[in-house]
């Protein structure tokens, strides 16, 4: 057993703190974006983001299978996956592997890779991503199939961890894109790239806040506390959801903090 499961007790202490309620509330968060009608999106387009797993021994399994099921029934179209899977082994992804398989979007999954991933073993988490249809996005982009193919998925590498490369990922992209990150810092990187909507996680709200969600403590980097929860308004680039997450890192407790699955409905907006 290693340091960091020793000092979580193997998983029994994540147990303890699901069975008394301390993992939180699992809650879907629902948000709309309306996308200008020269873009030419032809439908509405449902996006669902999940974030922060931390699979391992500081997260009870038992919000994975709560979260594929509402995944199963939503049924977005296209599922995003923003990073940190585990807490401390490579191989503690496989316990949602198999969850991850079951969930079969029309149009696609994607992800990309946070900071525990990097610290842990990245080749094999992608690959067992891989395993479960997911396609990992690391400096590139993505288009979704027909008739979604002027949506481009823009995926960075963890922003200080990693070695994030905006302009690989966004070049040769479509009209419509959608920016994925692990972290909000990933916002300092951008330069003059624009997105429709963006994705990050990597904060979990503090994970322990006060009751209005002021975190108690924030994750690393210079935006957590700025981008901690919630969608914000970047100017002059497109709105920014930064999702709770799903499972706890380092300390298997939740306050004010609730577990997170994110539906996203890019519209066309109407001419006028």
């Amino acid at each position: 057993m290693g340091a960091c499961e020793a000092t979580l007790l193997g998983g029994w202490v994540a147990r303890w703190s699901y069975h008394l309620g301390l993992h939180g509330k699992f809650g879907v968060t629902t948000q709309e974006i309306q996308v200008p009608p020269e873009k030419g999106l032809p439908a509405p387009l449902v996006v669902a983001f999940a974030s922060d797993f931390h699979a391992g021994p500081s997260t009870h399994p038992a919000l994975f299978t709560t979260l594929i099921d509402e995944l199963i029934a939503r049924g977005p179209d296209v599922i995003l996956l923003g990073g940190d899977y585990v807490s401390c082994k490579a191989s503690d992804i496989d316990a949602i592997v198999d969850g991850l398989s079951t969930c079969k979007p029309p149009l696609g999954k994607f992800a990309v890779l946070g900071n525990h991933d990097l610290w842990s073993d990245d080749e094999y988490i992608s690959r067992r991503l891989n395993d479960a249809g997911v396609e990992i996005l690391i400096n590139r982009s993505a288009s979704l199939p027909p008739p979604f193919d002027c949506v481009s998925i823009c995926g960075i590498d963890d922003p200080w961890t990693g070695s994030a490369d905006v302009a690989k990922a966004f070049a040769n992209t479509n009209s419509v894109r959608i920016f994925l990150t692990h972290s909000p810092d990933g916002l300092l990187l951008l330069k003059e790239e624009q997105f429709d909507v963006g994705f990050a996680g990597h904060t979990h709200g503090g994970q322990i806040a006060r009751r209005d969600g002021t975190s108690i403590v924030s994750a690393g980097g210079p935006l957590s506390r700025i981008y901690g929860r919630g969608r914000f308004e970047v100017p002059g680039r497109g709105p920014l959801i930064v999702s709770l997450g799903v499972g706890c890192s380092s300390i298997p407790v939740r306050i004010n903090a609730d577990p997170e699955l994110v539906i996203c409905t890019l519209r066309p907006a109407t001419p006028s």
